[in-house]
């Protein structure tokens, strides 16, 4: 994995070398403050870091404020999600997020996992978004429940979950409308799935998602913020972080939010998807100041 990631972050890295005329071992505030922002860590967190580190700054040091950071307590769902039949996933985001795609790259890890998975395809205001999950149904060889554009997306959710529930499925994966976090007919939309959803299920936890654009930085932040304003998640994925040199946003994601990232994505294959390790992020980027 740390291969991989580190490839991710390649640009990243990049731009903090591009910034050192050396590596040294340790850094005065200032050196930190003008790599840690143009990482795009919020300013007012960068403060908060430097402000508990002394004048001239260890990698262990670093190391230590930064890991402190990414501490956020899972939900009993997470830590117990193995022992949920079936898993049921609503993923939410923002057009262009990556939904689709993280969707097809969770259900190829479940497969791998030997687990029968399924996908619903509820973004029905979009014909193409339910041809893409199709197809994506079709490479994987998984199910897909689907029907026509434009039809309620909350009876797609809810015949997919007694789908699951009749077919013996072990993970399924429901797609939702892209929306920007300040469309209220399309989020009171979502708070009605989310209900549905509850309802089929009976008894059994409903696992949600949010898909953030890790290209985005603070631009995902206050979607982010919004959409938990009604919705309480379960975990985070970033998506496209090998598409910017700007890597550092997680931090800021994590200690706005307060949910913890699972996955991020590191490309367009189904393979692509790692789940988040927060200390090889950070050794990775560490790696590269000092």
């Amino acid at each position: 994995m740390i291969l991989t990631l580190s490839k991710t972050l390649q640009k990243t890295t990049q731009n903090i070398a591009s910034l050192l005329s050396s590596k040294k071992d340790k850094l005065s505030k200032d050196e930190l403050e003008e790599i840690l922002i143009e990482c795009d860590i919020d300013y007012e967190l960068v403060e908060s870091i430097l402000d508990s580190l002394p004048p001239y700054v260890s990698k262990d040091a670093l190391h230590k404020a930064l890991i402190t950071l990414l501490e956020i307590e899972s939900s009993p769902l997470l830590e117990n999600a193995d022992s949920i039949k079936p898993l049921v996933t609503l993923i939410v985001g923002v057009n262009g997020a990556g939904k689709t795609t993280s969707i097809a790259k969770l259900a190829h890890l479940a497969q791998k996992e030997g687990k029968k998975v399924m996908l619903a395809a509820g973004d029905t205001f979009r014909a193409a978004a339910i041809e893409q999950i199709k197809l994506w149904g079709e490479r994987l060889s998984i199910p897909v429940i689907a029907t026509q554009h434009m039809h309620d997306p909350s009876a797609v959710a809810f015949d997919s979950i007694n789908s699951a529930l009749a077919r013996n499925i072990d993970e399924l994966y429901i797609d939702t409308a892209g929306r920007l976090h300040n469309q209220t007919n399309l989020n009171n939309e979502l708070l009605k799935i989310v209900r549905v959803c509850q309802k089929a299920l009976r008894d059994l936890p409903l696992r949600k998602f949010l898909v953030l654009d890790g290209t985005q930085g603070s631009s995902a932040i206050n979607q982010a913020k919004a959409f938990s304003q009604n919705i309480t998640f379960d975990g985070i994925i970033i998506t496209k972080l090998d598409g910017t040199s700007k890597g550092g946003a997680i931090f800021s994601i994590v200690s706005e939010l307060k949910i913890p990232i699972c996955f991020i994505g590191v490309g367009e294959k189904a393979t692509d998807l790692l789940k988040f390790d927060k200390q090889e992020y950070v050794k990775i980027l560490l790696d590269s100041i000092f």
